[in-house]
């Protein structure tokens, strides 16, 4: 028998394979070698911008600066550089008195302050102090500064639209529907309104383009691109991280340019070669284990796995008030087709406004994977009341899930992801191509 493992909450967790089956392959993370020298190499990043002067060239004394940050919900160590971007624009002549701080949280929870102070350091939280916000996606306050070329109308949080220079910092990773995250993802939908989140993700969702590992030609990404421009987000430092969360590289620059560095970085050391679709595909949320993010390993098992072939996701719940939010809703959802045209017509369902709009997303994409896949959860017990509502079968173990699909597969061709929040696979066949 085979033995493989998944990661859940950091630690290895290890189980057999069914007697029968073939492990095609076990897609171990990378482990690229960490960047040394942090403070170091942040300088040198911001000595070398790619595409773009130094902030220090940028900036002008009389400029009014907005600096976005990523939420909890990303690892990126957004106190690693904000000290380091403060004074370089204190060397332009730009006080700190000039500058805002913004969490772009987009239409996700909003933070405490004392989750604000960690993520971005006490230092920098001490320096900005009284200056600090946390975007509003429902704010009457945001403005509408335009449309874009597809007909969105973009409203922007009013510390963006009126400032003169905006500056983002983040991380940069594989994204189900915009293919990566990073670049300009930080002001789109990061410090948009609800209205203009809602109507680009519904709008793109679903477009076969919008996928994985996929930016040339991808409408989702190509629109975020130029709600980044028309915006004014100019200078952005993207972090990639290993799945514990430390740094492997800094990348920054314009938006456009340093977000492509960070891909090409990503994918020569995360991309995985599928060669065949699995029968069974077992993938673990990790490290992406926090609120919606962990649906993303999800739609990752989707592209590796055969129509009706079964999917073991294996996730800890850490967000159980949403997800049984999302549950209730789901019981009313019959036909996803049809729910997503009357969802862009009418807007967001009742019930479900006070929830990121990646979170009202999931209705229509588990509903897809129920209706072309057989998805088992693994998962807390707490658990167990509300998941059963969103169609999967629902187990405590692995084994106890491994056992229930064996029932069905005698023989099953099977591809296995510890880490199933960070990898890209690409694929090396047309039949193994979704």
């Amino acid at each position: 028998m085979d033995v493989c493992y998944v990661n859940v909450k950091g630690k290895k967790e290890f189980f057999e394979l069914p007697e029968g089956w073939d492990l095609m392959a076990m897609f171990e993370a990378s482990n690229p070698p960490l960047l040394k020298g942090l403070q170091k190499a942040v300088a040198l990043a911001l000595d070398a911008p790619l595409g773009v002067g130094k902030i220090e060239e940028i900036a002008r004394p009389w400029m009014r600066v907005c600096v976005l940050f990523d939420d909890f919900e990303r690892q990126t160590p957004v106190g690693l550089v904000l000290p380091e971007l403060l004074n370089r624009l204190n060397r332009a002549g730009i006080p700190d008195g000039r500058v805002i701080g913004v969490c772009a949280v987009g239409t996700h929870r909003r933070p405490s302050v004392e989750a604000l102070e960690r993520k971005i350091g006490a230092e920098a939280f001490e320096r900005l102090r009284g200056r600090l916000f946390v975007h509003d996606p429902f704010s009457k306050g945001n403005v509408l500064v335009g449309k874009t070329t597809w007909g969105t109308p973009v409203e922007v949080s009013p510390y963006v639209a009126f400032s003169d220079l905006v500056i983002g910092i983040g991380t940069c990773l594989p994204h189900p529907c915009a293919g990566y995250s990073g670049g300009h993802k930080i002001l789109m939908p990061g410090a948009c309104s609800y209205r203009t989140v809602f109507e680009h993700h519904f709008t793109w969702m679903r477009n076969r383009r919008a996928r994985l590992d996929l930016i040339e030609g991808n409408p989702f990404y190509e629109e975020i691109v130029e709600i980044g421009k028309l915006c004014g987000l100019i200078f952005k430092v993207d972090f990639v991280l290993n799945e514990k969360g430390k740094v492997l590289n800094i990348f920054c620059g314009d938006p456009l340019f340093e977000q492509k560095e960070a891909i090409r970085y990503l994918r020569s050391n995360f991309s995985v070669r599928v060669s065949e679709l699995a029968d069974v595909t077992i993938i673990s949320s990790y490290p992406l284990e926090e609120g919606v993010q962990a649906t993303k390993a999800l739609l990752v098992a989707r592209l590796c796995t055969r129509p009706k072939g079964h999917i073991i996701w294996v996730c800890p719940q850490t967000d159980p008030q949403s997800m049984q939010s999302l549950a209730k809703v789901l019981r009313t959802i019959e036909d996803p087709d049809e729910f997503h045209r009357e969802a862009l017509k009418h807007g967001v369902p009742t019930g479900m406004e006070g929830l990121s709009v990646s979170y009202v997303m999931q209705l229509v994409f588990f509903k897809e994977l129920v209706r072309d896949y057989r998805v088992i959860y693994v998962t807390d017990p707490e658990a167990k009341e509300f998941a059963y509502d969103f169609g999967f079968k629902v187990f405590q173990t692995l084994t106890d899930a491994l056992e229930h699909v064996k029932k069905d597969l005698d023989r099953a061709k099977v591809l296995v992801f510890p880490s199933g929040g960070i990898v890209i696979p690409s694929f090396g066949s047309e039949e193994a191509t979704p």
